[in-house]
């Protein structure tokens, strides 16, 4: 039994939010919120109430045990991508991309033995 929650088009790059969820990946969650209120990334509390909301599905979807649950999986996919221009020198411009993240948490029950 496994539950997840997935946040969408967070506008954070990947390459960001991936330095915080490798911090997490295969801890009990709350070790793992621990970690995530002392580390001081703009992604973290981004993906604390995502690892709760996993939680919470857990929980009420499943009736999984919170004090049993493990974070199974947590990846980190890139979104869309919005696309805009800055002015340079001489009447020139250069892109700048301003990158999104799709992130995933799943939380199963940790084995007894």
């Amino acid at each position: 039994m496994q539950a997840k929650a997935i946040l969408r088009t967070v506008r954070i790059a990947p390459r960001k939010v991936r330095l915080v969820v490798d911090l997490i990946r295969g801890k009990q969650i709350g070790e793992a919120v621990a970690i995530l209120r002392l580390t001081p990334k703009a992604a973290s509390p981004v993906v604390e109430k995502l690892l709760k909301s996993a939680v919470a599905n857990a929980e009420h979807n499943l009736d999984l045990d919170m004090n049993k649950l493990v974070i199974s999986e947590v990846f980190v996919d890139e979104g869309p991508t919005l696309k805009r221009f800055r002015p340079r020198a001489m009447g020139r411009a250069s892109a700048i991309n301003k990158r999104t993240s799709h992130i995933t948490i799943v939380v199963t029950e940790k084995k007894e033995g």
